[in-house]
């Protein structure tokens, strides 16, 4: 009776109180994201990455900095090697596991910097207008008049290689379509009856874009990033490749994949492995992404 009265007072249509509305608004969505098969699958297996990249002490069965050259370029199921081990006699689900914590770790780092600096510029370009609205846009426009992971290789080469300048490339890269989204949004909500009546009650720029603005951007913002999250780690996966992004003994998948790639006709699974997981958790964000979109998008009741 308990769960069912609480069921009820967050499904009804006539909330009590502002918390009240926020939390049935949450309930709903949730509903409704949970009806989206893919999209809860997507959610699964990105949960179990980040419980797997907690949890890597303990479910890695070997060292994934130990090498054992008698013991090299394993085949699958091989005793003691799921996975089969590297041309160093590393094992590959080991470093697979350890390699989880570098992939969340650029993407969380990406996901903070990049959606933050492009609502920054986007609210700002977008509110004031006039000359500020020009400069901001035109800027925005030379990031993206290039291709995002050349326009990256150019920043790492000039910041050195490294895992932090890797994100700090990528963030720089990744930013625009963010300061696009939150410009266009701005546009739409700056000429809006409450805007000018808060104007009317003494507030300034800062107050409304930041207290009233900005909270109409987010979920627009949110739906972008999670359909980001699989470029973002074909690109850091892309610097890894090159060389340029985490670097040997770091378990990065793409640098696993570069080294693979010598064996790749007789000893496959070296780089067929952290491709696969490259390619299951970009499936999972962009699962997730289109699930989220579905939720958050302000015309989908019409």
């Amino acid at each position: 009776m308990a769960e069912q009265s609480l069921r009820a007072w967050l499904l009804t249509d006539t909330p009590t109180s502002r918390r009240h509305a926020k939390l049935s608004a949450l309930y709903q969505g949730w509903l409704s994201f949970r009806g989206n098969t893919m999209a809860m699958i997507g959610l699964g297996i990105l949960l179990a990455l980040v419980l797997i990249a907690a949890a890597a002490p303990l479910l890695a069965p070997h060292d994934p900095f130990t090498q054992d050259l008698g013991n090299r370029l394993s085949p699958l199921g091989t005793e003691g090697h799921v996975f089969g081990t590297d041309s160093l006699g590393r094992d590959i689900l080991s470093r697979l596991i350890y390699g989880a914590r570098i992939t969340l770790y650029i993407v969380a780092l990406v996901a903070l910097i990049a959606p933050l600096a492009g609502l920054l510029v986007g609210t700002v370009s977008g509110y004031v207008g006039g000359w500020t609205d020009t400069i901001l846009m035109r800027i925005t426009d030379i990031f993206l008049a290039f291709p995002r992971l050349v326009l990256a290789l150019a920043f790492v080469a000039a910041l050195g290689a490294g895992i932090e300048n890797a994100v700090l490339a990528i963030s720089l890269t990744a930013w625009p379509p963010y300061a696009r989204i939150a410009r266009a949004e701005t546009l739409t909500i700056r000429s809006s009856d409450y805007i000018s009546a808060i104007k009317l009650q003494g507030a300034g720029a800062l107050r409304i874009i930041t207290k009233h603005i900005w909270p109409l951007c987010i979920s627009s913002l949110i739906v972008r990033v999670t359909l980001d999250m699989a470029g973002i780690i074909l690109a850091a996966a892309g610097l890894g490749f090159l060389g340029l992004g985490a670097q040997p003994p770091s378990p990065e998948w793409g640098a696993m994949i570069s080294e693979g790639r010598r064996f790749i006709l007789d000893h496959w699974w070296v780089a067929t492995v952290p491709g696969l997981a490259i390619f299951i958790v970009s499936l999972a964000f962009n699962l997730l992404g289109d699930g989220l979109r579905d939720v958050l998008d302000p015309k989908a009741g019409e």
